[in-house]
């Protein structure tokens, strides 16, 4: 069996506390001899293609630098600018740009350049995310015929969002190079299917999807959460100060937490403004709650970045001025980065989890939050209905993060709720987290990505897949030379 090769913008292991996925994946690359590649997040003058290797735990690491001009057009411009806001049903913020296509092609072509000498011919490829999208095209034009996977962390839009994307065709005909493209919901999945049925003519059928030529086995494949490790996470010392420190406060006032990067798709100021009408609904608890947000800043070269965090700030400002006192303030917004450790003390502290985004692909702090909770007395999760972890998760509070009124109403049945109901919905959370854990994610899309490039596999036993359900109203081109493709094997040797 070959290696795994996880390919992604950024090498999610170079520092700080990794995330659950990237704990899941380094198992698996310990396991297989394989390497993650990707951006080292560093700018140069002028590219040079240069790889510079390193291990960083028992993982091995190759990554390149980016010139200027490629940070600007292909992440801030394209992938940022223009697919993260139309994933996320943001076309009103979606930025355009003839030169940020320009870019974005040309970085995939430098990560194929890059990768290609790097991998032998029995390495199983597995791509990552939105701004790598064209890049199994890329390495099938240098000649690689390795199994390619390709996974997709946020939504899918709907056919008639992505038809706004100038060339969304050429971007869809892309995805045909993989043998295997995953989604994080079934949801998600129909909304590809649709585009290709409806705007490229393709069909379905025997678990296939066909167009341009081509077919490809496309799943979806909820990811999950690493439980044993946040678990063992959550007795670190630093998650025990974390705790302390948070429960001291909450001793007379209730704690509610939101934890999200500052981001519109987040759905932060619809919660804020949840938030003061809940205030205004429950005078009588308005001195009995306290909600903390901890909203890490990201993009901030970004336009529609620069203007949400300045929206949140005044509506956080309004609230504490409108119903504070001169030694309580209801709300604390923070933009310091904490560990995972950190937040997992936080999250066990706090009678109530907020997450609420306007569209997600999953949303692990949900999860996370769930497994960090005290079984004795464990806090409620308030969720959105469009998070991907709803499919999941119905036990949480599902709401509908447009409604001001919905979110007020939820805080309040969950501040209210009796230890009983808390507990069943916490089991039943937490057992749900349990069975369809990262390595169930992990280990399903690597079975499937096997036989969806190898007919002997084809017919084989498929891996059982996380269980999800619908959420109710109610809530409940040309190959490389010849040299080129001799020269790869001698230079996969390096990594």
């Amino acid at each position: 069996m070959g290696r795994l090769v996880v390919v992604s913008n950024r090498v999610s292991l170079s520092g700080g506390s990794p995330g659950g996925m990237a704990v899941a994946l380094t198992g698996a690359l310990k396991e297989s001899g394989g390497f993650w590649f990707g951006w080292s997040g560093e700018r140069t003058e002028r590219f040079t293609g240069a790889i510079r290797t390193q291990r960083i735990g028992d993982v091995d690491v190759a990554t390149i630098d980016l010139e200027e001009a490629d940070y600007q057009e292909y992440y801030n411009g394209y992938a940022n600018g223009a697919l993260w806001p139309l994933f996320h049903y943001r076309i009103d913020l979606t930025a355009y740009d003839r030169s940020y296509g320009v870019g974005y092609e040309r970085v995939n072509r430098r990560f194929a350049d890059a990768l290609a000498p790097l991998l032998r011919p029995d390495d199983l490829i597995w791509v990552h995310d939105y701004h790598l999208i064209p890049l199994g095209q890329e390495l099938r034009r240098r000649g690689i015929t390795n199994p390619i996977g390709f996974f997709l962390h946020i939504p899918w839009p709907a056919p008639e969002l992505l038809t706004t994307l100038p060339r969304h065709r050429q971007l869809v005909e892309a995805l045909f190079a993989y043998d295997l493209v995953g989604f994080q919901t079934d949801e998600w999945l129909r909304a590809f299917e649709d585009y290709v049925m409806r705007e490229a003519g393709g069909r379905r059928g025997g678990g296939r999807v066909s167009a341009f030529g081509r077919s490809v086995v496309a799943q979806a494949f909820p990811i999950g959460l690493d439980v044993e490790e946040f678990l063992a996470l959550c007795e670190t010392e630093a998650a025990i100060r974390s705790y302390d420190r948070m429960a001291a406060h909450s001793v007379f006032r209730a704690m509610m937490i939101g934890v999200e990067r500052l981001d519109y798709a987040k759905g932060l100021e619809e919660r804020l403004l949840g938030y003061e009408q809940f205030l205004a609904d429950n005078p009588e608890l308005a001195g009995k709650v306290f909600y903390l947000q901890i909203a890490p800043l990201s993009r901030e070269e970004v336009d529609a970045y620069q203007q949400v965090r300045a929206r949140i700030w005044s509506l956080a400002g309004r609230i504490n001025a409108d119903w504070g006192d001169i030694d309580f303030a209801p709300m604390r917004c923070l933009t310091q980065n904490y560990s995972r450790a950190q937040l997992a003390g936080v999250y066990r502290a706090a009678r109530v989890g907020l997450v609420t985004p306007l569209r997600d692909g999953m949303n692990l702090v949900a999860k996370e939050y769930v497994a960090a909770q005290d079984p004795e007395d464990p806090g409620v999760l308030i969720l959105s209905r469009f998070a991907g972890a709803a499919r999941e998760m119905t036990e949480a509070v599902i709401v509908n993060p447009f409604s001001r009124e919905e979110l007020a109403e939820a805080m309040r049945r969950a501040l209210t709720m009796e230890l009983r109901e808390r507990r069943r919905r916490w089991e039943a959370l937490m057992s749900g987290l349990r069975e369809n854990d990262v390595n169930v994610w992990r280990d399903s899309f690597v079975v499937a990505l096997r036989a969806a490039a190898d007919p002997s596999f084809r017919h084989s036993e498929q891996p059982r897949l996380p269980r999800t359900v619908s959420v109710g109203d109610d809530g409940e081109e040309a190959a490389s030379p010849p040299a080129a493709a001799a020269g790869r094997e001698a230079q996969a040797r390096r990594i």
